[in-house]
Parts: structure tokens; C-alpha cells; sequence
């Protein structure tokens, strides 16, 4: 009697294991499935008064960044092909860090890659850095952001060859999208250029766009 007790009490314990187990499992694939939404002015201005404390930083991007952009950016995760924000944008703009808010990327280097995520074929700015990575059995190049040194996603060497021959694959989960028509209001104007962006850039009748020098921080071509 003793002996089929705990056998059913056993029974009952791996049941409720495996349910546990799948539950996690189909709770982490519905994140993975969920594409969030761009962060608030309000959370954007606390992520980055808290760059200067790279411990503060983290707590605070889990506090306020979804699950998704909290693993993606902090813990070097992947998000799911086809099932992200900017894998199929092609408005015109600027990709800019989702912490620091520094440009990375622009969309006149954006390719459809039939990847899944969202692919350039350079950067336009020092602040993407490349790493030597060798997890999960693989040797592949990561891309960082320098700054607040977010996983950004690998450089592949299979990327346009009439251009430059790489292929940035990056997680929407790790950037930010400014469209072409609020880069002046949101102080990106003088990325333009070097984006790529001037000719796509509305012609003003009554006003010039003052593109003002480059900053520092952007490589020149």
C-alpha cells in the first residue's frame, strides 16, 4: 500500500514537473513571439541617466525594458526571425542604441537579407564594435554597442557584394527607429550625411536644413 503511495505521489511530482517545464518553455516562446514597442521618452531619458553606472544600468533596464529587450540587449539572447519590429521597415531614418541613443545604422544601408532581422550592410558609426565569439560551438564576429555595450547581434561576410560584402544581422530588440522626419527634432541632424539620408530628406521652400558637422563618434567614409 506504502509502495503504491509513492509511486503515485511520484507520478504526481514528474506530472507536475514536465507541466512546469512546459509552461516555462511556452511563456519564454510567447516573449520571443511578441515584437515590443519602441521604450517612452520617460524610459529612454532613465536608461541613459544610468549609463554612467553600468550596475544601476542593468537594473534599471530590467526594470523598465520588456523581457525580450532585457534579454536580447544585457544577456546576449536572440530574438525570433520574422517576429520583430524593424526586420521589415523600410521607412527612411536612423537605427539608433536603445540605452544611449547613439546611431548605429541607417536605412539607405538596410537589404532585405530573407533572414529575418533586420540587415545593413555597414554601420555609420565607431560605436559599433566587433568581438571575436565562440559560444555555442560556433566562431562568429558579435557586434556590440560601444557605449553601453549592448549585444547587438554578428557581422556575416555574405552581405551584398556590389556594396560592401557584410551583412550586419542585428535585433530590433537592441535598437531604436528615429524616421527621416524627426531626425532634425530629435537632435540626429547632423547624421544625415553620413547616413546617406540629405537626398531623401523633404525640400523646404521657405528654409534650408542645416546640417550641422559631424560629431567625433561617426566614422568618416
Amino acid at each position: 500500500m506504502k509502495a503504491s503511495n509513492l509511486k503515485q505521489r511520484s507520478t504526481q511530482f514528474s506530472m507536475s514537473l514536465v507541466l512546469l517545464i512546459l509552461a516555462s518553455f511556452v511563456g519564454q516562446c510567447l516573449a520571443q513571439d511578441q515584437a515590443p514597442t519602441e521604450p517612452s521618452k520617460e524610459v529612454q531619458e532613465q536608461l541613459k541617466d544610468a549609463l554612467q553606472n553600468p550596475k544601476k544600468l542593468k537594473k534599471v533596464a530590467k526594470a523598465l525594458l520588456s523581457p525580450l529587450e532585457y534579454k536580447v540587449a544585457f544577456e546576449s539572447g536572440t530574438e525570433r526571425a520574422f517576429k520583430n519590429r524593424y526586420w521589415k521597415n523600410s521607412e527612411p531614418g536612423l537605427y539608433v542604441d536603445l540605452i544611449s541613443g547613439k546611431p548605429l545604422f541607417s536605412s539607405a544601408h538596410k537589404f532585405k537579407s530573407g533572414s529575418g532581422w533586420p540587415s545593413f550592410d555597414r554601420s555609420i558609426s565607431q560605436e559599433v564594435v566587433e568581438l571575436v565569439d565562440n559560444s555555442h560551438g560556433m566562431k562568429r564576429v558579435e557586434i556590440r554597442s560601444k557605449t553601453s555595450d549592448i549585444h547587438l547581434g554578428h557581422v556575416f561576410e555574405d552581405g551584398p557584394k556590389k556594396t560592401t560584402g557584410r551583412r550586419f544581422c542585428i535585433n530590433s530588440a537592441s535598437l531604436r527607429f528615429i524616421p527621416l522626419a524627426d531626425l532634425e527634432k530629435e537632435g540626429y541632424a547632423e547624421f544625415m550625411e553620413v547616413a546617406e539620408l540629405l537626398e531623401e530628406a523633404p525640400q523646404k521652400s521657405d528654409s534650408k536644413l542645416v546640417v550641422k558637422p559631424q560629431s567625433k563618434d561617426v566614422e568618416k567614409k
